[in-house]
């Protein structure tokens, strides 16, 4: 066996092997295996995102997402412009509000990983205010008193694609959101908060939260005299993941600062949220020096998780604050009517604790109204409400989407509240007890996947996160036809009315009648574990016979009525975490040969059969992760692989092609942007189409110069990306923007 990491070929005996400082021998071809039945463990969409994008014993690099994307925006650019097809009523998550004082009904919304998005209806519809070519993950938007507005980038919650990528710090614009200039804490990681001094718009406090997933940077409480111009950590973090989640002026007092710090890492096979650095921090004399809150909060202990915490500005000193524990479960709500001095543990209610599910590291969000010391809301599932300060509770029964992450009042109308949640902007003009209306233009969705038909253009559909399936027909607008955190879709290209959805670890559907009706096949298959977005795909042959993919490869020959498993474990085996690791990632069927079929799976294994099942041989192995494999339609031994994971200071491919059924390997990645690649596809004569973190490229040539394709594209992931070779057109999923699409036929030479 020959292995070249820096060279362009890769050739082995049957088999390629490759492992990071050596050489493994890949197993020879083996006959199936009878199937098993177990189900895989919980987890949270930041397990697959960051799974996916490292490679194991590795963390991510800082800074390597804003490295990759000036080599992307570096690279030529060729074909026209892209163009957004929506959905625009749908929404997504939204971590942060502002409101301009200057100027009534303007309302400025942080999508997760859509940018900031501006209102001027008071939150009816949104327009980008973000530069499309800057990182679009965002964690705070705070507003002064002059009209300055500051955003912090990197999403502090650890969850969703968004946070798998460190923000690139503080922006501050003097324009209302027209131009943006960057003014520091470039290693910050992610913010949690940005809190302008009421009286001192020069003043500016930031909550520095870190990264996730590699130590130091900059964490703590950074403060600002000068408008952003310079900055002083007032307050140190006293571990190396600890991060500050939360900092506030007191309203009654700007002389008097809270700030919250929460110990938090995310590990390959670990995640601990929560430690002996979380707690709750105040300063009395404008950040000069500080001290941790006790007098009845918990002591400080491993199993102290995230706290949230909302200050009174109708009655001095009423603070409040909500614990939960590292695990997740919530762990008590607390009051103090002396500024933090003593603590009151509030007796436990059932909407609150239930309102935190098992991740109350996800929420961590007290608001007070800021007319009432005992109207308070609470970040959970569902928005907690009470009126008598944290006694009782209720919820806001299915009004909003779920998953609260931002709530502020409107001081020009003391009954106007704007939510923020994982549907993105609501308002309320009851004080946010009752009458929640939804933006109705807001299209920054975040979608793992797209599916089109060459039947009819207007068809799209696509499994977005926390937003289920959703389709652009069946309605005026787009609308949700199968729930959960969409995954996979698929339309079937000869009949537009045969449709299949999933939402996560393999849980699908098909449909008969465009997604009106919608029977559950799940239970057909055969899996010990299941990806959270497990694969289902057509043979493109014969779009009745379908393939799933669990850890061992399903077959349907009835249009996935009844499935039969066709292959042993094609992976390595489950992780020791509860994600279900070890599962298959893709599938791709021959087009020329029925019976030659590709397998690719999170543990970094490509497996070919030849002969339907009966025989798979190995012919990559410890490689990253398997995003995609697409099979040439004209030759079945010739197949695209393309990789995700970054790696730090080693060679790092992204697409291999094979031409000989996996006996060798070309590496294909040449001038790509150091990224994971999402999706390979093959367009007319040699043309290839990748979908990667930076956005879309391509080679007319097929041999690994690489262009960006297209204008207009925001600089954000693009999950998934199909092509329609009748109309010779592309449309892409974007993680954080929604659907768009472009025409190929005339810039590439390609139709």
């Amino acid at each position: 066996m020959r292995l070249s990491l820096l060279g362009k070929s890769f050739v082995a005996a049957g088999a390629v092997a490759w492992l990071l400082g050596g050489v493994l021998t890949a197993p020879a071809a083996v006959g199936a295996e009878p199937p098993g039945e177990s189900d895989g463990g919980p987890a949270a969409p930041a397990d697959y995102s960051y799974i996916q994008r490292t490679v194991p014993g590795q963390t991510l690099p800082r800074h390597a997402y804003d490295t990759a994307a000036k080599q992307a925006l570096g690279l030529p650019t060729r074909g026209g412009a892209w163009r957004s097809i929506g959905p625009t009523n749908i929404g997504g998550r939204v971590v942060s509000l502002a409101l301009d004082p200057q100027r009534a009904d303007t309302v400025y919304a942080a999508a997760a990983s859509g940018g900031l998005w501006k209102s001027t209806d008071a939150g009816q519809t949104f327009a980008p205010s973000w530069p499309a070519d800057g990182t679009q993950a965002m964690g705070a938007v705070a507003a002064a008193k002059d009209g300055t507005l500051y955003v912090g980038t990197g999403e502090p919650n650890p969850g969703g694609g968004s946070v798998t990528y460190e923000g690139t710090g503080v922006y501050r614009s003097t324009d209302h959101g027209a131009s943006w200039r960057p003014v520091g804490l470039r290693d910050s990681g992610t913010i949690g908060a940005i809190a302008v001094d009421p009286r001192n718009p020069a003043r500016v406090l930031a909550a520095a939260n870190g990264s996730l997933y590699s130590a130091g940077g900059d964490r703590g409480v950074y403060l600002s005299a000068d408008g952003g111009g310079s900055w002083r950590r007032v307050l140190d973090v006293p571990n190396e993941f600890t991060g500050a989640s939360d900092v506030q002026f007191d309203p009654a007092d700007p002389q008097r600062l809270y700030a919250v710090l929460w110990d938090h890492r995310r590990e390959p096979d670990k995640r601990t949220y929560g430690g002996v650095g979380s707690g709750v921090y105040r300063s009395v004399d404008g950040g000069a020096t500080w001290q941790r809150l006790a007098g009845g909060l918990p002591a400080a202990g491993p199993t102290v998780g995230r706290i949230g915490l909302g200050a009174s500005a109708s009655e001095p000193g009423r603070v409040y604050a909500i614990v939960n524990s590292t695990a997740g479960p919530f762990a008590g709500f607390y009051t103090s009517p002396d500024a933090g001095e003593h603590w009151t543990k509030l007796p436990d209610s059932a909407p609150l604790t239930d309102s935190q599910s098992s991740y109350g590291w996800w929420f961590g969000k007290v608001w007070v109204d800021p007319h009432d010391a005992r109207h308070v809301h609470v970040a959970g599932v569902p928005l907690l409400t009470s009126l008598d300060g944290g006694t009782t509770w209720t919820d806001d029964g299915g009004a909003l989407h779920g998953d609260e992450h931002a709530l502020i009042w409107d001081p020009r109308y003391p009954s106007r509240v704007y939510a923020g949640d994982d549907g993105g902007v609501f308002r309320s003009d009851a004080a946010g007890d009752s009458g929640w209306t939804k933006a109705t233009y807001e299209p920054f969705t975040q979608f793992y996947s797209v599916a089109i038909t060459p039947q009819d253009t207007r068809r799209v559909s696509g499994g977005a996160q926390d937003n289920g399936s959703i389709r652009s027909w069946g309605g005026s607008d787009f609308n949700s036809y199968y729930g959960g955190d969409g995954e996979q879709n698929l339309i079937n290209p000869k009949n537009r009315q045969n449709v299949f959805a999933c939402y996560q670890y393999g849980n699908c559907a098909r449909s008969t009648d465009g997604g009106t009706t919608m029977t559950d096949f799940t239970d057909a298959t055969t899996a010990d574990r299941r990806n959270w977005f497990t694969p289902v795909q057509f043979d493109p042959s014969n779009p009745n016979v379908l393939y799933y993919g669990g850890n061992r490869l399903n077959r349907s020959t009835d249009g996935g009525v009844t499935w039969t498993p066709i292959s042993q474990d094609l992976t390595g085996g489950p992780s020791r975490d509860t994600y279900p690791f070890g599962t298959i990632t893709t599938v791709a069927a021959s087009a020329s040969d029925p019976n030659t079929i590709w397998v690719g799976t999170d543990d970094g294994r490509v497996w070919v059969t030849r002969d339907l099942g009966a025989h798979w041989t190995n012919v990559l192995i410890n490689q990253p992760w398997v995003t995609r494999i697409a099979v040439d339609p004209r030759d079945p031994a010739t197949a695209f692989v393309s990789l995700s994971g970054y790696r730090s200071g080693s060679a790092q491919p992204h697409l291999l092609r094979t031409r000989d059924a996996g006996a060798s390997w070309t590496d294909l990645s040449g001038n790509l942007p150091a990224a994971p690649v999402n999706k390979v596809v093959l367009g007319a004569g040699r043309t290839l189409y990748v979908a990667t973190d930076q956005g879309v490229f391509v080679s007319a040539s097929g041999d690994g110069r690489w262009s960006r394709l297209g204008s207009g594209l925001p600089l954000v992931p693009v999950d998934d990306l199909a092509y329609d070779r009748v109309h010779q057109r592309l449309v892409v999923a974007t993680f954080g923007r929604g659907f768009y699409e472009l025409g190929v036929a005339n810039e590439l030479g390609a139709g």
